[in-house]
């Protein structure tokens, strides 16, 4: 945490400051105005870091869920600022879901604050536009990602497979062989342009949802395999299965379609109009 974070880490704090945007939320920002109190950058620094892991796990329990999801999120954007030359794909996905959480009423179920009786169970209207919301989100950022891709020729030709699995950043096993077999680098891009051009069109469709999410798994399991990015294969796998794999109504929901349909023909035919039994001076109508 010091070398990434400390202002006499791998960054200097004029380099640090040089590097964050303007007005960015950084822990020198907190620690310039606490110096005065004699507190110095050590105490700060593991403060902020403990302060952020106890959010976590408060959010993770659904204990007081949205100020742990609020406190969470301001100190993922603290660290996340403070070190912005270190931050990829998964430290920004992590800001954005832990924005959303704020407001998307994550301790409906399966939390603490629904033990206690601090929220309402049962599906809200404010549930399922999160949910949406989430979706949406996953559609637009796979389909911008599996455009852009395909906009080049590296993921055509089998370039950026090759290249991906070679370069000592992210090496994990030894790839050289595939220049004997170059069709399946070809066949590998050309699958991950599938999968990620085709997340907004076949992960609604009941018939191809499950296929999909399935798809969309392997691939970030593949990443955090051949890559080693774990932690962003994790995230995005989860982002995916918790916004279309889990079903959207409770378990026994009158609005889950199965009991509903159930219900539904156990309903009599209405009569037609001209039916005697329904005429306008039946004093049953």
């Amino acid at each position: 945490m010091f070398e990434l974070y400390g202002r006499s880490g791998i960054l200097q704090a004029p380099l640090v400051d040089a590097l964050g945007g303007p007005g960015s939320v950084r822990l020198s920002w907190l620690i310039d105005r606490l110096a005065p109190l004699g507190i110095g950058e050590v105490p700060i620094i593991v403060a902020v870091g403990a302060f952020y892991v106890l959010a976590l796990v408060a959010l993770l329990a659904g204990w007081h869920t949205r100020m742990a999801a609020a406190g969470a999120w301001f100190a993922h954007l603290m660290l996340m600022m403070t070190a912005d030359s270190t931050n990829y794909g998964v430290d920004q996905f992590a800001n954005i879901f832990l924005f959303y959480l704020m407001w998307m009423p994550a301790g409906a179920a399966l939390s603490l604050d629904r033990r206690l009786g601090r929220t309402p169970g049962g599906p809200t209207s404010m549930a399922r536009l999160a949910l949406r919301v989430v979706q949406i989100h996953l559609c637009i950022v796979y389909l911008t990602g599996g455009l852009g891709k395909a906009l080049g020729e590296q993921w055509w030709n089998g370039d950026a497979i090759w290249r991906t699995l070679n370069i000592p950043d992210y090496r994990q096993y030894d790839f050289t062989w595939l220049a004997y077999y170059p069709w399946l680098a070809v066949g590998a891009g050309w699958m991950v342009l599938l999968i990620e051009v085709g997340y907004p069109l076949m992960i609604w469709p009941r018939r191809t949802r499950r296929l999909w999410v399935a798809a969309t798994v392997a691939l970030h399991v593949g990443i955090a395999t051949f890559m080693g990015l774990g932690v962003f294969g994790a995230i995005m796998a989860v982002l995916t299965i918790s916004a279309f794999a889990v079903r959207a109504e409770p378990p026994g929901s009158m609005l889950s379609s199965p009991k509903l349909h159930a219900l539904l023909r156990q309903v009599p035919p209405a009569a037609p109009p001209n039916s005697t039994s329904c005429s306008r001076r039946s004093p049953v109508v």
